[in-house]
């Protein structure tokens, strides 16, 4: 039997691309978003008493990892990418129907809009929930910075009104390189957060230094 959804709305996210979004929600409060709602959702009787409410559950398509062929086996980059595991098992974007699952904190309702804060987009998170598969959680990273990259990510803050620094050592911290790669000083990483691009590496193992943060 096959059923058809209808999309209620759209998130805009400051994750503009999948690398160094947290593999879990709650880990990067200053992960900011907005659920756009579609008519006719978009109503202020849809949303009448959310104002009540301090989090919210998030059903979504995983539009970019969407497949003709589902996946049986995947092989989860928390466990170096190297090691095979059966889909079920792991928080895979490869998923069946694409259809991922998010509790994040409500901070402001507003007709047609909600603004979302903790936000992944990946997977949900239960305290008493148990993974043995990989049971630690990753040890965080200290990160530093460049003077000017600070300088500049202090100035992006004001412009957009967002934690932008915060944000950047939360979703950095937790280190968003494959377990399986050994980066040497020389190599460059880098993603998209809202209309910047952020570059970082890694002086010396366990540690990050960010070297840029530009418009895009």
């Amino acid at each position: 039997m096959s059923y058809r959804v209808t999309p209620v709305g759209f998130v805009r996210s400051c994750f503009k691309e999948k690398f160094a979004i947290p593999r879990q929600p709650q880990l990067a409060p200053a992960a900011r978003g907005v659920l756009e709602l579609v008519a006719p959702f978009d109503q202020p009787q849809a949303i009448e008493g959310l104002e009540q409410v301090s989090h919210v559950w998030l059903l979504f398509l995983f539009h970019q990892a969407l497949e003709s062929q589902p996946r049986l086996k995947v092989r989860p980059p928390r466990l170096g990418g190297n090691q095979s595991v059966g889909v079920f098992a792991t928080r895979s974007t490869h998923r069946p129907n694409g259809i991922g699952q998010s509790v994040v904190k409500l901070e402001k309702v507003e007709p047609g809009r909600l603004w979302l804060s903790g936000i992944d987009l990946l997977d949900d998170c239960v305290a008493t929930a148990v993974n043995q598969i990989a049971a630690t959680a990753p040890a965080l990273i200290p990160v530093s910075w460049c003077d000017e990259a600070l300088s500049a990510a202090h100035a992006h803050a004001l412009r957009l009104q967002e934690p932008l620094v915060a944000l950047i050592e939360q979703c950095l911290a937790q280190d968003p390189r494959p377990a399986y790669q050994q980066p040497t000083p020389e190599r460059r990483y880098g993603t998209r957060l809202w209309d910047l691009d952020v570059r970082w590496h890694y002086p010396q193992p366990g540690q990050i230094c960010v070297l840029e943060v530009q418009p895009t």
